[in-house]
């Protein structure tokens, strides 16, 4: 490194000159760089200067030279290979930017800046586990501590319990440290215990309020929580003072997109995607906002994108695929199979090119080759997750064992009396978005989206203070007095508040799985309504089959698990109609298909609603939808999809055996 023709004194005088330049005039200091290059050839801070230089003056292959050419000639240098990494990513190289970062680190493993970095290229390339290990070494690295090496080291190397331990004995003689407390939130983030990293976290800031790792760890663990107005808060507050950062605005787009608030969250992936273009994930959310906004042309444009810069990531064409109305094109399906053939490819790549392709080959009339496709990413997709059917089972047995008409008449007054909810329950791909945007065009009601309040409150009641842990629900249902029904009830209210923008005397939560939590709403809730979206059921499980769910829905994946999770709801309905007769509305999506108008006129008559004739224009109505059905219901019904599984059904054994009788008791609907 060192400068063989330049008097030491001249150089160091240059190169301050030039970096003194470099944030205010990036293209002046890189024309600095290159003169000292010219006297100094060679000369490595002169080099690393050049490409940052370069890269700041948005001159990105210029910057990937210099300093590809440093790290050849200086191997062993650990800042060359860090600008490297850094520069790689914000071209969207996500992988060679990983590559470089690792060696960064490698050389110099205290460079906490590098670890946050490999933080951010792992979350992209959808691998939180590598990421919440490379965490651990950002918040390792980032406390001089050395009574912190220690569990600092236990987190790196995963082992949460003796990092727990050994941070609560630290805590225990040093209260007040806010290092220690921010890793002790890391491990309980780790142990899913959000609520633990939550109080953690907020007492890391109120001893180190400008701790801005803390603060981001904060709003990301809100976030988790379903705070979400409390996480943009702390966005808001980290942004104050790093106003470009991508991991505060790619959150801040995100939270905003929960809440429904899509022109916002529009606005801020515009904002990270100005200096990061070619940030692959970043595209795919952004077109996913833009799809929930009904922008379907630039939606498209922005899965295309992120396939441009990202080839293999075959979550951008499931995006394409998932919004149902698109067709690929056959170069575009060739595409498709040449990655598959790949024996490199990632198996979170591989599952989503799998669905992709069953969805395009749909298309094309080719079921055989598509149910194979369709069979093949469940496969690898069911491998990856923890789903026992007997489990969903054995809650039904207990519900309804529970959830008597007794029990429900010792409690008939209880409650919160709000009329405001109206829950559509039942599975995915049932036709439920369909009769929300129904209801979502009466002057009345406002749609919101699948909310999570009612499954939070659920979780909250297990191990409630002077209830034993081992406590059960729903059987903790029957330790709750009028007062905390209602108290519940009350929060359901206020939680969901954040996705109400209108202020209409209605709202809709249209999370279906909260058919599981039917007796809880007739609890916190007894004026609510409860529609029940029912459909074929060879129809709803092999629609759910087809359809990838990043989250939420791990009965999905096995015909067989599928077929048993809706028998199992056909059982708790059909307990809750014996028991509170009338209590739910049920509505058959081929009977809505067959003869809308009729059916939208009960719907109404149900939810105490007069008609109005915009319920029937639905497909004219403009609201952000942010569920797979989306371009769907944009359209008016048509009757194609109701027996769409029939072209399956010699690949479909599985399911029918699996559903049993509930194939036949759905005779009468059809």
């Amino acid at each position: 490194m060192n400068a063989k023709s330049e008097p030491v004194s001249q150089l160091e005088a240059a190169m301050t000159e030039a970096a003194r330049a470099l944030p205010s005039a990036p293209a002046l200091a890189a024309k600095k760089a290159e003169k000292i290059l010219k006297t100094a050839p060679g000369y490595a801070p002169a080099l690393l200067l050049l490409g940052v230089a370069r890269r700041k003056a948005g001159e990105m292959p210029a910057a990937i030279r210099a300093l590809e050419s440093l790290v050849r000639a200086h191997p062993r240098w650990a800042p060359g290979h860090y600008q490297l990494g850094v520069t790689l990513g914000a071209i969207g190289r996500i992988e060679q930017a990983l590559s470089a970062m690792r060696r960064a680190v490698g050389l110099q493993p205290d460079i906490s800046n590098g670890w946050r970095q490999i933080v951010d290229y792992l979350v992209a390339l959808g691998d939180p586990a590598g990421a919440d290990r490379a965490y651990a070494n950002h918040i390792a690295v980032s406390t001089g501590n050395p009574a912190l090496r220690a569990p600092a080291a236990a987190l790196c190397e995963d082992r949460l319990a003796e990092a727990e331990q050994l941070l609560r004995s630290h805590i225990e003689r040093h209260a007040d440290d806010a290092a220690a407390i921010h890793m002790l939130a890391e491990v309980a983030s780790r142990l899913g215990r959000e609520a633990d990293a939550e109080r953690l976290l907020a007492r890391c800031l109120e001893l180190a309020p400008e701790f801005h790792p803390a603060r981001h760890k904060y709003a990301i663990v809100l976030h988790q929580l379903g705070k979400t107005t409390e996480s943009l808060a702390e966005l808001e507050r980290l942004l104050a003072s790093d106003s470009k950062n991508p991991s505060y605005l790619n959150l801040k787009a995100n939270a905003l997109t929960r809440i429904g608030e899509y022109d916002k969250a529009i606005e801020a992936f515009s904002a990270v995607l100005a200096d990061h273009r070619s940030h692959p994930k970043i595209w795919i959310a952004y077109g996913d906002a833009l799809k929930a906004a009904g922008r379907r042309t630039q939606s498209v444009d922005a899965y295309r994108r992120s396939i441009q810069r990202a080839p293999t990531l075959g979550e951008a064409y499931w995006s394409l695929a998932n919004l149902k109305t698109f067709r690929f094109a056959p170069t575009e399906i060739e595409a498709m199979r040449a990655q598959l053939a790949r024996t490199a490819l990632r198996v979170e790549d591989r599952l989503h090119f799998e669905f992709a392709l069953g969805k395009a080959l749909e298309d094309t009339a080719e079921y055989a080759e598509s149910f194979a496709h369709y069979a093949e990413g469940n496969r690898l997709r069911r491998s990856s997750i923890q789903y026992e059917a007997d489990d969903t089972t054995e809650y039904v047995r207990r519900s309804i064992a529970l959830l008597t008409a007794d029990f429900f008449q010792q409690r008939r007054d209880w409650g919160c009396n709000d009329r405001s909810p109206i829950f559509v329950i039942g599975l995915p791909r049932s036709g439920s978005t369909l009769i929300e945007q129904i209801l979502a065009s009466h002057s009345a009601v406002e749609g919101t989206k699948e909310l999570t309040d009612v499954t939070r409150i659920a979780r909250s009641l297990v191990g409630r203070s002077g209830q034993p842990d081992t406590m059960q629900y729903p059987e903790a249902l029957a330790a709750l007095d009028a007062a905390e029904l209602n108290a519940l009830g009350q929060r359901y209210l206020q939680t969901t508040r954040v996705h109400r923008k209108f202020g209409t005397p209605h709202f809709i939560d249209k999370m279906p799985n909260n058919w599981t939590h039917v007796g809880l709403i007739q609890l916190m809730l007894p004026n609510a309504k409860i529609i029940d979206a029912r459909r074929h059921p060879m129809a709803c499980c092999f629609s759910c089959f087809k359809q990838h769910f990043a989250r939420g829905q791990p009965f999905t994946f096995s015909l067989s698990d599928v077929g048993r999770y809706y028998r199992d709801y056909v059982d708790l309905m059909a307990h809750i109609d014996e028991v509170l007769p009338g209590r739910i509305y049920r509505i058959h999506y081929e009977r809505m298909v067959d003869d809308t108008q009729s059916e939208v006129r009960r719907l109404l008559d149900y939810c105490g609603l007069p008609y109005e004739d915009a319920c029937l224009r639905f497909h004219e109505n403009k609201r952000a939808i942010s569920t797979a059905s989306s371009e769907q219901v944009r359209q008016p019904i048509f009757a194609e999809a109701v027996d769409q599984w029939r072209k399956y059904e010699p690949w479909l054994g599985p399911l029918r055996h699996a559903l049993g009788p509930a194939v036949e008791a759905y005779a009468g609907p059809t």
